[in-house]
């Protein structure tokens, strides 16, 4: 009884070993819990702290390139009756269509003509003044481009409403940093009592001037707040587009065409600054 209560050391070695064998891993982890203990205690930690870092900076990067926009939208934009829905239609299909007063966005994939062939989202939003705000809020922080359609034929008389609504663009903290490309289409050509890119180009910088300096004078008389907004331009300096942070191209453009519903829309100029996005 007692022989067969004692057990054979070398056969006890043998299964350990055999053990270990089986699992390396947990050997691994035998080694490094030895070299560990051997260590000094202020090593560790810097070792640890170390790792941190490491993990820390991996999970910002992975937040802040995730959380990134793919800004890959053209949004047409501008005031009631500026022939936005109809030069939209135009770039997409390239045929005439009767349109309405939009009270909604409407959206489709575009595809620029260049040899690259760059597809974009083109996106109408509505003119309406109620309505501008909430839909600019939507779709600015994805804007690529931003084309704001001008009706050269009543432009005096809208002069003052157009600088308003560019002036809220172009002092909004995101499009100012996005800096999209921004492409003034002086639409409806085809009128005879246009105004020409040039003279609608220097009529707005004028009116922007003179915005920019009544809504300086006016937050200055009340407590001195710029509600998050950004300052038009250079200071000591009048506006010019040149100014801006982004690129401004004005063109001129016919969405219906100077042979009326049945001929082609003259867009060339508009077609080839959205083929260079």
């Amino acid at each position: 009884m007692e022989a067969d209560s004692v057990r054979d050391p070398g056969t006890m070695e043998e299964k350990a070993d055999l053990e270990m064998a089986e699992n390396p891993f947990e050997q691994y982890i035998e080694s490094v819990r030895q070299e560990l203990e051997n260590q000094d205690p202020i090593f560790i930690i810097g070792i640890i702290v170390a790792l941190a870092v490491v993990v820390i900076t991996f999970v910002f990067l992975k937040y802040f390139l995730s959380s990134k926009t793919v800004r890959s939208a053209v949004l047409l934009v501008g005031l009631c009756d500026a022939g936005k829905t109809l030069l939209f239609s135009r770039l997409l299909s390239g045929k005439f269509k009767r349109t309405q007063t939009s009270i909604t966005d409407s959206s489709a994939p575009y595809r620029a003509k260049s040899d690259r062939g760059s597809t974009w989202t083109l996106i109408d939003l509505p003119g309406h003044d109620s309505l501008r705000p909430q839909y600019m809020e939507k779709f600015k922080s994805a804007a690529r481009a931003i084309v704001f359609v001008v009706d050269s034929a009543i432009f005096q008389k809208e002069v003052r409403d157009v600088a308003e609504f560019l002036y809220f663009l172009l002092t909004d903290p995101v499009i100012i940093r996005n800096a999209p490309a921004l492409l003034l289409a002086c639409n409806k050509q085809d009128i005879t009592m246009a105004k020409s890119a040039k003279l609608i180009q220097q009529q707005l910088e004028k009116e922007l001037n003179t915005l920019r300096v009544t809504r300086s004078a006016a937050l200055s008389s009340q407590d001195g707040s710029v509600g998050g907004s950004v300052y038009l331009g250079k200071k000591g300096k009048d506006f010019e587009f040149s100014q801006l942070p982004m690129k401004v191209e004005f063109l001129e453009c016919s969405a219906r065409g100077s042979k009326g519903e049945e001929g082609n829309a003259d867009i060339d100029s508009l077609e080839k600054s959205l083929a260079k996005l």
